[in-house]
């Protein structure tokens, strides 16, 4: 596989962990993983406890150890302390040693193709280091892609932090990613409880398994994109990229998956999966306009009788995302005979991405918030403390709001 897996804080490993374990239920050996068995990964957090699950893996011999870097306290959740870490740590800083288990990483790759960031845009170590490490990589692999999954905190609230957080990253994002995976954790709890698989319902479990179970879907090889020798390159993360994101300036997508355990029902089921996948889309903004979508990738894995392409999932795909009439091919799809991760044989599985309009309702919210505390002068002498002024607040919250006048004018 030509992609290092990068899993960042607490959110990313824990994540990262539900990933690897789904994974682990393949027959062939694993995709994200060097000719010698061992995983691309590279796990960092600031507190060693996280890490728990990334030492069982090298116990296992599965991982090797200096894939596995860990701080020596937590970032308080702050973007500000995660980004330019704490004075007095003493010794090789966490940024420098991350950067040097990935660089080993890389090399052990026979194509080096980019890197796949997990994290989340709430917490400190998520959202500042993950900032900091997406900067790095793109000042030292500058051919190198990058596609992060970013998990989005509950509207309800995680952190009185969260949307100066996820408003600093965010702008980070947009300088340095190519493509950002958004998982939203409302979303990604109510879809858990619809495509429950373990743990009990609503827990975080369950969000982070429904989340892996999308990543596999859009991540994992398929035959569309093997050689005529049925041998993956391991491009699926940059073949999303080329995609999906036809224009640098709006990278954000919105993924959603449906799945059926029966595997011979046709053209009907996979009708009935793009109706599942539709029902989880947002389709009308507060305002009362309609959002749209300038790309559509669907992954259709389980197509045994090659029926995904005869019935009129794609037309119902680009009507239903309602895609813009610049973009003269909209919709992508990519299919495979076999649902290799499917709970029942034979199953079919689709997995919907999508660089949709309606990620200008979470980044308003965001740029709502976060204007507003801004403007209340409300904990910035926490930022300030490691190295962040109110400049770069303001300056993030005009790129987010750019950000956001793009998406409203497709």
């Amino acid at each position: 596989m030509s992609a290092v897996v990068l899993q960042v804080g607490q959110c990313g490993n824990q994540l990262g962990l539900e990933w690897w374990k789904l994974l682990s239920r393949r027959k062939k050996r694993c995709p994200f993983s060097s000719r010698n068995g061992k995983l691309a990964a590279v796990c960092v957090d600031t507190e060693p406890k996280v890490l728990r699950g990334a030492q069982e893996f090298v116990k296992k011999d599965k991982l090797l150890p200096s894939s596995v870097v860990e701080g020596k306290g937590g970032r308080g959740g702050n973007w500000a302390y995660g980004y330019h870490g704490g004075p007095g740590e003493g010794g090789r800083d966490l940024l420098e040693r991350t950067m040097e288990a990935l660089r080993l990483e890389a090399e052990r790759r026979d194509y080096y193709g980019g890197t796949v960031l997990l994290h989340s845009l709430g917490g400190g170590t998520g959202s500042g280091l993950g900032s900091r490490l997406c900067e790095q990589i793109r000042e030292e692999f500058p051919v190198g892609h990058i596609l992060t999954v970013s998990v989005v905190p509950l509207q309800s609230g995680e952190s009185p932090l969260q949307h100066y957080n996820a408003l600093l990253s965010l702008a980070s994002l947009h300088r340095c990613a190519d493509g950002v995976l958004l998982f939203y954790n409302d979303h990604a709890l109510s879809r858990a409880g619809l495509q429950q698989r373990s743990g009990p319902p609503g827990s975080l479990s369950a969000m982070n398994t429904y989340i892996a179970s999308c990543l596999a879907g859009l991540l994992l090889p398929v035959q569309s994109l093997t050689t005529r020798s049925r041998w993956s390159l391991g491009t699926e993360p940059w073949e999303l990229i080329r995609s999906m994101c036809p224009v640098p300036s709006a990278k954000l997508l919105y993924t959603t998956q449906a799945s059926s355990g029966k595997g011979g029902c046709g053209r009907s089921c996979w009708d009935s999966l793009v109706s599942g996948t539709l029902q989880a889309l947002p389709q009308i903004s507060p305002a009362g306009t309609p959002y749209s979508s300038r790309a559509v990738l669907a992954v259709a894995r389980g197509d045994q009788d090659a029926s995904f392409v005869t019935s009129n999932v794609l037309q119902r795909l680009r009507h239903g995302h309602r895609c813009v009439q610049w973009n003269p091919f909209p919709v992508d799809y990519w299919t495979d005979p076999l649902n290799e991760l499917g709970v029942s044989a034979p199953s079919r599985e689709l997995t919907v991405s999508s660089n949709h309009s309606s990620v200008s309702g979470f980044l308003g919210r965001v740029v709502q918030r976060a204007g507003e505390m801004l403007r209340a002068r409300a904990y910035l002498h926490w930022y300030r403390r490691y190295g962040a002024e109110t400049e770069d607040l303001q300056q993030a919250l005009n790129t987010v709001t750019d950000i956001i006048q793009e998406y409203d004018s497709q």
